[in-house]
Parts: structure tokens; C-alpha cells; sequence
């Protein structure tokens, strides 16, 4: 079958199968899931590949695993290519050899008709422990991957259909909540069982021959795609860089994020040369993840609803250069990843924002803090608290941040307070909003919220992976950075003591953490922000009274809050002035005065 002869009608229904096939496997691991990190945060991607390991559908869920599953399967096929056979399984963690850090576990079943393999189903998830040095396996303190867990190779995990029991076993005697992480594999095993049953209907349906001509045109498709909407972009180069405060072993020493972005014709280059070398702390990513940065920034700036496949990647190059924090060796630790993975997305639509100034939102949240606590009860059976923590949008071109929004790198939502106290030893006693927050602007920063936790078991350990205390979220066009996030721990009957934004130590009952989650950044002139937006802001405490005078420039009666359109004219005038640009910035890091004065 030629391009020619698809039966373009037929070709959309099929699509659409196969990206539903992606889907419902997502949904088939929500469904089943033992653990909170999969269930709210859905910390876990799933997809389907052809028989040659190329991805053909990603179902919904995180960007940031993008361009993590091709590299895992890519692992697979290097090792058991020419003798993987009908009932096979694999499985792997090995940030070294296609995986990205110990807590996501992939796992891969080849699919075979009549005999013949004709696909790969592939989910990924983040478990809640895979043992190490702290509960969660999710410190940024290790300082090599030896620390962190238990590192799976790639490896057979059913043979023909015989289960490896000892690999299962290995796992349960490895992790702190062996019951919960089995039940998680449990749940991407049923993922890739319903992918097989339904696949299997689809060949029955159209026939071995065109499945596999369609999957092959579901690529080409979206690689036409793509190049089409790559062309519409203006050409040239276009660099970026910011700054992760320090990675929690060498406190205040900053680690660069460098980014080139070349735009030719209808294709795109990412080339992260001049990032930081590798760093002790375990915030060092794999070239996938970075990949998956990249091709994450570059779908979100494109107008057309483009299939998340191989034929997108086909188009966008990656340079990650060995050695650097975009692209480790052996034996850094990667544990955190995570958090440097969400900075170089902003890193990307810094750079998108000067190609693309009216479609580019300031720096989000930072993002994800990760808080976990892990411990025993009483009698000796394990707990582990781990939440990850995502806050607010920057503002936007046209609109406000969103409030209280997960940054677009992660779809995670807050886990529920209900189902953490009657499941952890915590009690959640405040989940708030927080004033003058986000940066100001023309379009303000979305407001990010407080947490507050106290322990109540004997003991446990708390790791806390959080960053934007330094080097706060940059603000665009003339709109102002985010306020820093920050990190309290109350002992007993004690007084608050700030804490770095990366730590792990011990809680005791009764003791009180705070987590306040960083602030994004603004976009536009703030004292270009329409009046009516600012006393609504006022009234419902995402901007005070104060801020709304000194950085908006407006005047109001506050018993009121009635606005004097003249007198605020007049003093936008004088703010204005006193402020003395020549052109708007294109870009702000450092903290308004109203920050200056709350921080100190």
C-alpha cells in the first residue's frame, strides 16, 4: 500500500485507535495503582511502539517521559534484538543503560501475530521506594547511583510466559513497601495486556499487512507535521540560561542550564553545550531526559495537535554532551533529576520567548518539590509519605499564570489530605494560597500555595528536594520574578528554624514542617494591569493592598476598594519615571522591591 492508495477516512479511524490503545493503558494504570505517586501525581507514562521500536502513540500523561521510552526500548532491542519471542517481558531502571533514575521501573512486552512481532507495549512508573540509603529513593543528598537503589539491568522478567520469580522476589526483599511496589508492577503489567488485547483486535480488524502500513504512516504523518509547523517559525539562533541555586552538597555554588535553540527551514536543533559539568548531588539527568525536555518545549509552541510520536523526534535534534548534568556518566547519582529536568524546560521557553514573544509565559514554579517521609510504626512495619508538590504558572502573553497549576513539564495534581492522613502519619494543617507570590506584571504570576505537615509517628526521615531560592522564577517583558520558596521546620515547642532548599534529616512527633512552593514568574509591565483585574486580586488576597500601591501604581480607597482612575494614571506616571527604563526588559531575575522587603 502506497501513500497514494491510503484511504485517508480510514487512516483517520485507525489513528485514532491506536492513540485510544495509548490511552486506555494510561487509564488501565490509574485504575489499578497501590500508590498515591501514580493514582494523583501520575508519576507514569505508557505507549505503543512498532515491532522496530519505534514509538508510534504516547498516552496521556507526563511530558517530561517524552523521550525516555524510545531509549529504554532502544536498551531492550540492543541486548535481546534477534531472541525475544512470544511471551517475553523486560524490564529495567538503569539510568547508565535506557533508563533515567531507580525509582522509574519500564516495562516492555513484544506483541505477536500469527507468530510474527509486530509491536512493543512500554510503561514506565515512578515506585514509591526502590531501597536505598533514604525512604522514597528520592534524596538529592546522594552523592553516586550506588546510594540510591536498587539498579536493574535490562532484563527478562517473564521468559516465554514463565515468570522470573526471582527477579520479583529480588524486588521484594530490595524495597521497604514490597507490597506496593509489586502492586505497581502488577499495574503496568495489566497496562501492556490490555495494549495486546486490543492490538490484537485492530489486526483482526484491518489485517497484519495494514496495521503495519498505518503505523508507519501515523509516523510520516506527524513528522509532516511537524516540519510544517517548525517552517511557520522564524529562523536563526535563539540562547538561553539560568541557574539551579546548588544541588544540596556544594551549598551555594550555582549550576549553569545553557541552551542554544537554531531554527533552519523545517528543522530545529537543541544543543545544551556550555551547561554544568555533572554535580555530586543527585540532580544529574540522562540524554532522554533532556531529550524529553526538548521535544516537550518544542510540541508546546506548536499550533497543530501533533501525535506525540517518533516522527516529531525524527525532526528536532538534541546535543547533550557527556559528562554534563544534561547528559551523565557513571557513577553520578540521579535520584532529583526531577527538579532539573522542570528548570530546563523553563531554560527552553526562555529561549522560545525570544522567538515567539507573544506565545511564551514566564518562568513557572520551579518545580517539583518533593517531599517525602519514610519511617516505621510501632511494630516495626513501614511507612513512606511521598508527595510530589507543583504550584503555578507564569504569567502569560495574553492571561494571569494559573493558580495552583501543576508546571506544564508534569500533569501531577496534589495528592488528596483525606486519603494522606488516614494513610500516613501526618496531619495536613494548612493547604493555602499565599499573597504576592507571583511575580507582578501586566499578567501576574500564578499564586503558588503553603503546606503544612506535622509528624505524628516516633521517628522517621524527611527528604525535601526543592530549589528557586536563589535564583528566582525570571519574569518576562517588563513583569517581575517569583517569590523564593522556602522550607520550615518547628520542633516541638520550639521556634521556626529556615532550612535549606535541599535537606534530609529526622522528624520527631510533634514536629511541624512548612513547605511554601517558589512563586512564577510575571509578564508585561505591571503598570500596564488593568484596574479592575487589581482590586479583584486585592479582594481575594492574591495581591495586597500594600503591593497593589507600590508595584502596580494603584490608588484606591481600602474600606472599598473604589479606584481613582486619575490619581492612579498620575502615579503610574511617577513609578514609571522613577524606574527609568529606555525600553521594557526582556528579562527580570532579580526581586522586585516588595520582594526585597519580605524577604527580609
Amino acid at each position: 500500500m502506497t501513500e497514494a492508495t491510503i484511504d485517508p477516512f480510514e487512516f483517520e479511524l485507525f489513528k485514532n485507535a491506536i492513540l485510544t490503545v495509548a490511552d486506555e493503558m494510561a487509564l488501565t494504570v490509574h485504575r489499578t495503582t497501590y500508590s498515591n505517586v501514580l493514582r494523583d501525581n501520575l508519576d507514569y507514562s505508557t505507549a505503543f511502539f512498532d515491532a522496530k521500536g519505534q514509538m508510534v502513540a504516547q498516552g496521556f500523561s507526563l511530558p517530561g517521559h517524552l523521550g525516555s521510552m524510545p531509549t529504554a526500548l532502544a536498551a531492550v532491542l540492543s541486548r535481546f534484538g534477534g531472541t525475544i519471542k512470544e511471551g517475553d517481558i523486560f524490564a529495567l531502571n538503569d539510568p547508565f543503560d535506557g533508563g533515567m533514575h531507580l525509582p522509574d521501573i519500564f516495562i516492555f512486552q513484544p506483541i505477536f501475530i500469527d507468530g510474527t512481532l509486530m509491536a512493543f507495549a512500554g510503561s514506565i512508573s515512578h515506585h514509591t521506594d526502590v531501597g536505598g540509603r533514604v525512604a522514597g529513593s528520592n534524596a538529592s543528598d546522594s552523592t553516586e547511583t550506588y546510594q540510591e537503589g536498587l539498579r536493574v539491568p535490562v532484563m527478562r522478567i517473564y521468559d516465554g510466559g514463565v515468570k522470573n520469580e526471582t527477579f520479583f522476589m529480588f524486588v521484594e526483599k530490595n524495597v521497604r513497601v514490597p507490597a506496593k511496589v509489586a502492586g505497581d508492577l502488577r499495574a503496568q503489567l495489566s497496562a501492556c495486556h490490555i495494549a495486546e488485547v486490543a492490538f490484537k483486535d485492530l489486526c483482526a480488524q484491518y489485517g497484519t499487512a495494514k496495521v503495519a502500513t498505518y503505523m508507519a504512516e501515523l509516523l510520516d504523518y506527524s513528522e509532516r507535521l511537524t516540519r510544517a509547523e517548525i517552517a511557520k517559525l522564524p529562523d536563526g539562533e535563539f540562547e538561553f540560561e539560568d541557574f539551579i541555586d546548588d544541588d544540596g552538597i556544594d551549598e551555594g555554588k550555582p549550576i549553569r542550564l545553557r541552551v542554544r535553540i537554531e531554527k533552519a527551514g523545517d528543522s530545529i536543533l537543541f544543543d545544551w553545550t556550555g551547561s554544568a559539568p555533572q554535580v555530586k548531588g543527585a540532580l544529574n539527568c540522562t540524554t532522554s531526559f533532556t531529550k524529553s525536555v526538548s521535544y516537550c518545549g518544542l510540541m508546546s509552541v506548536l499550533e497543530n495537535a501533533i501525535p506525540n510520536n517518533e516522527g516529531v523526534f525524527r525532526v528536532a535534534k538534541v546535543v547533550a554532551p557527556e559528562g554534563t548534568i544534561t547528559n551523565c556518566v557513571l557513577p553520578a547519582a540521579t535520584a532529583a533529576r526531577g527538579l532539573t529536568g522542570f528548570r530546563m524546560t523553563d531554560v527552553v521557553f526562555g529561549a522560545f520567548a525570544k522567538m515567539l514573544p507573544d506565545k511564551v509565559y514566564a518562568a513557572s514554579d520551579g518545580g517539583n518539590t518533593n517531599i517525602s517521609i519514610g519511617g516505621y510504626y510501632a511494630d516495626h512495619s513501614p511507612f513512606i509519605y511521598c508527595d510530589f508538590t507543583s504550584a503555578a504558572w507564569g504569567g502569560r502573553p495574553w492571561e494571569d499564570g494559573i493558580d495552583g497549576n501543576s508546571h506544564i513539564f508534569a500533569n501531577m495534581a496534589s495528592q488528596s489530605i483525606e486519603v494522606t492522613e488516614a494513610e500516613q502519619p501526618v496531619r495536613i494543617d494548612a493547604y493555602e494560597f499565599m499573597t504576592d507570590r507571583g511575580g507582578v506584571g501586566q499578567y501576574r504570576g500564578g499564586a503558588p500555595y503553603r503546606r503544612s505537615y506535622t509528624f505524628l509517628e516516633d521517628e522517621a526521615t524527611i527528604s525535601v528536594r526543592s530549589d528557586r531560592r536563589e535564583y528566582r522564577a525570571y519574569g518576562l517583558y517588563g513583569g517581575g520574578p517569583g517569590y523564593p520558596s522556602m522550607n520550615y521546620l518547628t520542633r516541638e515547642a520550639g521556634k521556626p528554624t529556615l532550612l535549606p532548599s535541599k535537606f534530609t534529616t529526622t522528624l520527631h512527633k510533634g514536629d511541624h514542617f512548612v513547605h511554601e512552593v517558589s512563586g512564577p514568574g510575571g509578564w508585561g509591565d505591571p503598570l500596564e494591569r488593568d484596574t479592575a483585574r487589581l482590586v479583584r486580586d486585592v479582594r481575594n488576597g492574591f495581591v495586597s493592598p500594600q503591593s497593589a500601591r507600590d508595584e502596580y501604581g494603584l490608588v484606591f480607597d481600602d474600606a472599598t476598594l473604589e479606584v481613582d482612575e486619575a490619581a492612579t494614571a498620575a502615579r503610574r506616571r511617577e513609578l514609571a519615571a522613577a524606574r527609568g527604563w529606555s525600553e521594557v526588559p526582556f528579562m527580570l531575575r532579580e526581586p522586585s522591591q516588595a520582594l526585597k522587603e519580605a524577604a527580609e
